[in-house]
């Protein structure tokens, strides 16, 4: 096997990046603090642009585990989840000792089903167990049923923490993914859309949030001139070298979701004509993906062949590829804990399969790709 790899998302610069890194280097601002940390929650703020507050931290999952903090959740409460996710939507739940409830997804974004949910609220309600949170997610990059799910969380008074790890760049009726919860989480790890190489952030309304946000992430330092700590503390702060590539990234963060979309629409043209497959996209034009990951499902019984035996031949060719994520109520780890939906998000994970989505893929990628899908589907475009 000659060919080079051809990743699912790998990591894609754009060149300025070494510019605020060497900065760094010249100024000694090596630390986890410095006018490039500084510059990068600026430059997210004014990219969000919904008079947002951004904290910028060494990963998603500890703005989601700092979210929950500032929401109040502690050992013995409940969080509703959504299942069909990566586990560090659910695993900083039970960092804090409380209790994760998982949602099934609904059919259209794949995301939280607004109908489980509710349904899984009065029933912990009706058990003497109020939700502390709601964290719902947009998955691959789709937005959420955002209205729907609001107006529950408003109507039971029960606060969101909104996972946009995947999202960045994707909005809904014009508004930008992470604006949307009381608190939301980024993510900027090597395969998302933008990277720090590893690295997130919390984005909040509220100035006092962000602020505590920073202080927990500092290992809450009080203000005195030795070390004195009259809380818990984490050390999630992002360091001025990762916040670096990220300010670089950020100048073309708009073009890389252009491409991560335009490979979206490479995928919806080839497979148009190809029954037994759907190709997962926007609902209705309300619905702006960034699709960071270009996801297919498949009709086993209409093909005669399974997400599996695709999955395979792609690895054949040295293509990678890889199935959707496994929804958390199947995982071992949560098992035992509640869940309210039906089948939708088992039915994804079984029969469905993400493709290569990076921005950097070229037209070679693309030939070979394509040339891999007629082989396996045996057409002939």
């Amino acid at each position: 096997m000659n060919d080079s790899k051809i990743w699912l998302s790998s990591p894609h610069m754009g060149g300025n990046e070494q510019k605020y890194v060497q900065d760094a280097f010249e100024t000694n601002w090596v630390a986890p603090l410095g006018p490039n940390v500084t510059g990068f929650e600026q430059d997210l703020e004014m990219f969000l642009n919904d008079d947002v507050h951004v904290a910028a931290l060494s990963s998603g999952t500890a703005a989601l585990h700092l979210g929950l903090i500032l929401l109040g959740v502690q050992a013995g409460d409940e969080v509703i989840c959504q299942s069909f996710t990566f586990s560090a939507s659910a695993n900083p739940i039970v960092y804090l000792g409380a209790t994760p409830v998982f949602i099934d997804s609904e059919s259209e974004t794949w995301n939280m089903c607004p109908i489980a949910l509710e349904e899984a609220v009065i029933d912990r309600i009706s058990n003497g167990k109020k939700p502390k949170a709601i964290i719902p997610v947009h998955l691959y990059g789709m937005p959420y049923k955002v209205d729907e799910i609001r107006t529950i969380a408003d109507r039971y008074q029960i606060p969101i923490l909104e996972d946009s790890a995947e999202a960045l760049g994707s909005s809904y009726k014009g508004k930008k993914c992470g604006t949307f919860g009381d608190i939301a989480a980024l993510s900027f790890n090597g395969n998302k859309i933008i990277t720090t190489s590893g690295g997130g952030a919390l984005v909040t309304h509220s100035t006092e949030v962000k602020d505590k946000s920073v202080f927990l992430a500092t290992q809450a330092r009080d203000a005195a001139p030795h070390y004195q700590h009259s809380e818990i503390g984490y050390n999630y702060r992002l360091s001025n070298i990762c916040a670096g590539i990220g300010r670089g990234q950020m100048e073309i963060l708009e073009k890389h979701v252009n491409l991560r979309r335009e490979m979206h629409e490479f995928y919806d043209t080839f497979f148009k004509n190809v029954k037994g497959i759907t190709v997962f996209k926007e609902p209705n034009p309300e619905y702006y993906s960034n699709h960071w990951l270009s996801c297919i499902v498949i009709d086993s019984k209409a093909l005669g062949k399974n997400s599996t035996a695709l999955r395979l031949a792609l690895e054949n060719e040295n293509i990678e590829c890889r199935p959707l994520w496994k929804p958390m109520h199947l995982q071992p780890i949560f098992e035992k804990y509640p869940y309210y939906g039906g089948g939708v998000a088992e039915q994804l994970f079984e029969n469905g399969l993400c493709l290569p989505s990076g921005s950097n893929l070229t037209s070679n990628d693309k030939k070979r790709i394509s040339a891999a899908l007629q082989s396996f589907f045996d057409i002939n475009l």
